[in-house]
Formats: C-alpha cells, structure tokens, sequence
C-alpha cells in the first residue's frame, strides 16, 4: 500500500506549501545577512583602520587609512639658508625694481639680508630709470646708484621748492635759496640779462610787485648731479598768454646745501609735441 495513499490530497498540497515557504524564507535570510567579514569593516578587525571625520564637519565614517607615514620630499637647499638667498639675483632684482623709494628704504631696515638686497646698486639703478630719465643710462655714478639717486633726487626736490617760492612771490625766500655771489646769473623770460647776486635780486623784486601772480605747471623734468653741480631742465607753461617755456636751473653745493647760481627761462619756438 502507498504511504502518501493515508493522506488526503489537501494534507499533502498544505504540506507541500509549507515546505516551499521555508526553503524560500531560509534562503533570503542567508542572503540579506552580512557575513562576519562584511560585518568587521572597523578597527577591532584592521589594525591599519581609522575612524576619521568627514572634512566638512559631518558625521564620522570609519575608512581605512594607512597608518604607515608618506615619504617627506624636502626640497634641495642649502643648509641655514633661505628662499630669498636661493633666488638668482637677477630675479631679486626685478622684484625690487617694483618698489618704490620709501618702500626699498624701509626693506633695508628689516633684517640683513633684505639691507644686502635693498642696497644692490643694479635695484637703484632700475629705480632711477623708473623715477627719473632712461637718458643717463650710460652713467657711471663714482658713489654707486643708490647715492646717485639720493642726490637727484635732492636736487628734484629743491628743483621744486624753487617753483613754490615763485608762486608764493616771496623775496625773502629768493633771497636764501640763490648763492650770494657776483658770478650768479639769471636770463628771465625777457630776455634781459641779470648778472650778480644784488641785481638777480632786484629782478625778482620786480617780477614778485606784478599784480598777476605766476602759476608755473612744470613737466619733462632732468637732472644731472655732479660732486657740487647740478643742473636741472624742464618745460613749463603759465597761466598767461605767453606760451610754454624751456627753463634751465643751475645749482652748485655749498656748506651742506644747495644754492641756485644759474636761471633761465626762454619761450618754446618751433612745433610743439
């Protein structure tokens, strides 16, 4: 006799069932569990594994980060020296040719390697031709660029207080910015020749008792310093209908000053630029 012939046909369709439902549910449930490997992505199972926080601020996540250090690739320099000293002096100077005077006066006061390279005379020399006129490059000064640009610009600067006295029509002034000597000249706009100190004098006199006052606006200014010389040659124009003028000013050095002994202003001929 058959040993399913006892059961019924709906016993065995239920039985049926059943099994196919364990074998189903066993079968997802060795397939959604992770395995202990899976399971111990951490520390306690990774020696080299870390828990570190996202860089932004957020929550922690663990990621396995070598604990063995990453070589260190020092660059090649010199012992005790720094970026400034590795650098091609060429290069040193350029970078200085962008500061202006006070600025590179300052740099030499910071530590000594900036005074050596503040004190280079090729860095001078770039900052006269920035400051000044590219027409002396040829130009040897005997005490280096930088006193050379010292005196010129010393000289700029009386150049200029000449200019402010004559505005302010100040005969007081005139009289202690010109060397008291016979030799000293000056040649007006007139044309007229004034030659000694007294008579120099007595033709400002005149120029400073006019009503309308004199305005010069002073541009194209150039220097040439010499030991106790300097001249100075510019273009200037007045707020006047006598059109723009050449002046030329002469100065020599005495008792730690300088005097103007020379001065002459002469209208512009010829076609303007």
């Amino acid at each position: 006799m058959d040993i399913f012939s006892s059961f019924s046909q709906p016993f065995l369709l239920a039985v049926t069932v059943t099994s196919l439902c364990f074998f189903i549910a066993l079968f997802s449930f060795r397939r959604f569990t992770p395995s202990r490997k899976q399971h111990c992505n951490c520390a306690s199972s990774n020696s080299d594994a870390v828990a570190v926080p996202y860089l932004n601020g957020g929550v922690s996540e663990m990621m396995e980060i070598s604990q063995t250090p990453a070589p260190v690739v020092l660059a090649d320099r010199r012992t005790g020296s720094s970026m400034m000293e590795e650098l091609v002096p060429e290069i040193t100077t350029h970078a200085l040719s962008y500061l202006d005077y006070p600025s590179l006066c300052r740099l030499s006061m910071t530590n000594s390697l900036m005074r050596k390279a503040a004190n280079d005379d090729n860095a001078w020399k770039a900052l006269y031709h920035k400051d000044f006129t590219l027409e002396q490059v040829s130009v040897t000064p005997s005490n280096g660029w930088k006193a050379y640009y010292a005196a010129t610009r010393a000289i700029v600067i009386v150049n200029t207080e000449f200019f402010n006295i004559v505005r302010d029509k100040s005969i007081q002034a005139m009289r202690r910015f010109w060397l008291n000597a016979d030799y000293v000249k000056c040649i007006h706009a007139t044309g007229e020749l004034f030659s000694g100190y007294n008579s120099v004098m007595q033709s400002w006199q005149l120029i400073f008792n006019w009503e309308q006052g004199l305005n010069f606006q002073v541009r194209d200014v150039r220097a040439r310093v010499l030991t106790d010389m300097a001249w100075v040659t510019m273009r200037t124009s007045v707020d006047i209908d006598a059109g723009p003028f050449n002046v030329t000013n002469v100065f020599e050095f005495h008792s730690g000053q300088w005097y103007m002994v020379h001065h002459h202003i002469s209208v512009m001929t010829g076609d303007l630029e």
